[in-house]
């Protein structure tokens, strides 16, 4: 797999570690990267401690998972030992954070952006929290605030990370790039919904509702990805559903630079990374292409900002339009 150059950072390829997953130490993350992995994220940094939901907090569904875990954190002042393990990191490092309030993020930010991470992520859109996050990832002003006044207080660049909760989320991630993000990570988990085992007659999470992740939510994710990608200029960290080498190949021509996964762990273990970049390496070479050309602005014979027409709708002489779609209905419907 090719290396690529993301935001004045070298990583080995564009596979991304999503927050919130094997993301708790070093030790782990070096692993994860060793295994694949281009660029790590640890898990979500807050304000104060914090220990999040009850279990039971993840609950596979198979076709997904929903979760409310809570957003555990020891409090950014309390992970000295934490940070000391990363000095010395030989890997890129990607800092997640939270806060409650403008003022929150900003102390979060500026003690996290001295320890020197390579990025920072603000977390303005975890769904499964009752009162951290979500205010800021669906107003756009709010968003702006937010975005703004941590990239006044940090040293690294600054990724927002946005939730498909927002109303219009194109208009989100513009409020975050005009506030002086450097990229957009898109999308956290979905929802919040609700699963109710019916024997038992409760929800199967103890929070009750949580945030859908993994596969069924992938075409969410791919969409919120090109609305994004029509309304910025800044790269996309395309996060959602991505399991396989095929599914990073969506993200990348819906307008990801790179791809993320969390899921994708539970579902194929750690080595899902260089699976995914050799399923990945097999699409591109038998398609004759690469993942610069796939994700390149704008792209030649794919999507693209200014496309309003879907390449199925087009007439042709040859093959009259309602045709083209009985192979589609069939799909459907049988």
């Amino acid at each position: 797999m090719e290396r690529i150059t993301f935001l004045g950072k070298t990583l080995k390829n564009p596979l991304v570690l999503a927050s919130g997953i094997l993301g708790n130490n070093a030790g782990i993350l070096e692993r994860v990267h060793n295994a694949g992995c281009g660029l790590v994220t640890l898990k979500s940094i807050g304000p104060a401690p914090r220990d999040g939901h009850n279990n039971p907090t993840v609950v596979d569904l198979g076709f997904g998972m929903i979760n409310a875990v809570g957003l555990p954190t020891p409090g950014y002042d309390r992970m000295d030992a934490e940070w000391q393990a990363l000095a010395d990191r030989t890997f890129p490092l990607n800092a997640s954070i939270y806060g409650g309030s403008v003022d929150e993020f900003i102390r979060v930010a500026q003690f996290v952006s001295e320890k020197e991470p390579d990025f920072i992520e603000v977390n303005i859109s975890c769904p499964n929290s009752d009162h951290h996050g979500m205010l800021f990832g669906v107003d756009e002003k709010a968003a702006f605030a937010v975005t703004n006044a941590v990239k006044k207080v940090i040293s690294v660049p600054l990724i927002a990370k946005l939730t498909p909760a927002a109303p219009d989320i194109g208009k989100i991630a513009k409020a975050c790039e005009d506030a002086g993000a450097d990229a957009i990570c898109a999308i956290n988990t979905a929802g919040p919904g609700m699963v109710i085992n019916i024997e038992a007659k409760m929800p199967v999470l103890a929070f009750k509702k949580g945030g859908l992740s993994g596969p069924m939510i992938k075409p969410v994710a791919v969409r919120c990805v090109y609305d994004i990608y029509r309304a910025v200029s800044i790269p996309i960290i395309g996060l959602g559903g991505v399991t396989t080498g095929e599914d990073a190949v969506e993200m990348f021509m819906a307008g990801a630079t790179l791809a993320g996964m969390g899921s994708a762990v539970r579902y194929r273990g750690i080595e899902v990374f260089d699976q995914v970049n050799r399923e990945l390496d097999d699409w591109l070479t038998a398609h004759h292409t690469t993942r610069r050309r796939l994700s390149a602005r704008p792209m030649t014979g794919g999507i693209s900002r200014d496309r309003q027409t879907h390449p199925l709708m087009i007439r042709s002489a040859e093959k009259p339009f309602i045709t083209m779609f009985i192979p589609l209905c069939s799909l459907i419907y049988h």
